[in-house]
């Protein structure tokens, strides 16, 4: 009886220090896209995702391929998401060329090559940004707003 309390303790350790690498494959899992839904949109030729909303649908979003620009839209201390943002995309000259509401908190977006301005409003508050994209790696732009929800 001995011998197999000391073999089954060995065991046991084991099987405790392999829990968390188990719960951390369960997070890196494949999402269920089919219940999420991200739908890709045009406006004036312009190709984007507006979502995020939820772990699954964010995590959709930010598996997307083929958008040089990337949004991220935020609150507060903690960094909440913020899911209604009017968003306003322009070129260098002030041509707009998509214009969004209640949009986020991910907003990924394929504009062709150039430099371009990016307006961002939540609850009054302007935030104003500039991204040069091309064809190289995508340009990522964070808006964070610090008032409280």
């Amino acid at each position: 009886m001995k011998y197999v309390h000391s073999f089954m303790l060995p065991i046991a350790a084991v099987g405790l220090l392999l829990l968390p690498v188990a719960l951390n494959a369960a997070s890196l899992e494949p999402i269920d896209s089919s219940a999420v839904q991200v739908q890709q949109q045009q406006q004036n030729g312009i190709t984007y995702l507006s979502g995020g909303i939820g772990e699954d649908e964010a995590k959709a979003i930010q598996q997307t391929k083929g958008y040089n620009l990337h949004m991220t839209f935020s609150t507060g201390p903690q960094d909440e998401y913020v899911p209604d943002v009017d968003l306003v995309i322009q070129k260098a000259a002030g041509q707009t060329v998509l214009t969004l509401s209640e949009a986020g908190p991910l907003v990924y977006v394929q504009l062709p090559a150039g430099k371009y301005t990016v307006i961002a409003t939540h609850k009054g508050e302007v935030r104003r940004d500039t991204a040069d994209v091309g064809s190289g790696a995508a340009r990522n732009l964070v808006f964070h707003w610090g008032g409280q929800n």
